[in-house]
């Protein structure tokens, strides 16, 4: 069981990437997804957060304020995967991007780990 994320890279300021994570031995659509990030000497952020789809609340949507207008969160339930767009990628981006899934959509949005499961990152390195 486990996520593999994929997608990083080297990009320009100002260029996008798209990051992916699928899931093997789960099914994502039981569980809330969340991308976090680490850059070289700062703590774990969290950067964009989705719950599960089969859930009453339907699928509410959130970002850190860093990231908002231009990351966006998407899943594909027949995937079995899901995604973080990056447009108008800023040198400050640079991290490696970790995929995460929890039942608990509070943990993954608050950060309280441990969660779930937990890709093994991908490196975003966006020069200026």
């Amino acid at each position: 069981v486990q996520l593999q994320a994929s997608g990083g890279g080297l990009v320009q300021a100002g260029g996008s990437l798209r990051l992916s994570c699928a899931a093997s031995g789960l099914t994502l659509d039981h569980y809330a997804l969340a991308w976090f990030r680490q850059a070289p000497g700062k703590e774990r952020e969290g950067v964009a957060y989705t719950t599960g789809s089969s859930t009453p609340m339907g699928t509410p949507i959130d970002y850190a304020d860093s990231v908002k207008g231009r990351f966006t969160i998407s899943r594909d339930n027949a995937k079995n995967a899901f995604y973080l767009q990056m447009n108008s990628l800023k040198p400050e981006d640079t991290a490696v991007y970790y995929c995460a899934a929890d039942r608990s959509y509070s943990k993954l949005r608050f950060g309280v780990g441990p969660f779930a499961f937990w890709g093994q990152g991908t490196l975003v390195t966006v020069s200026s």
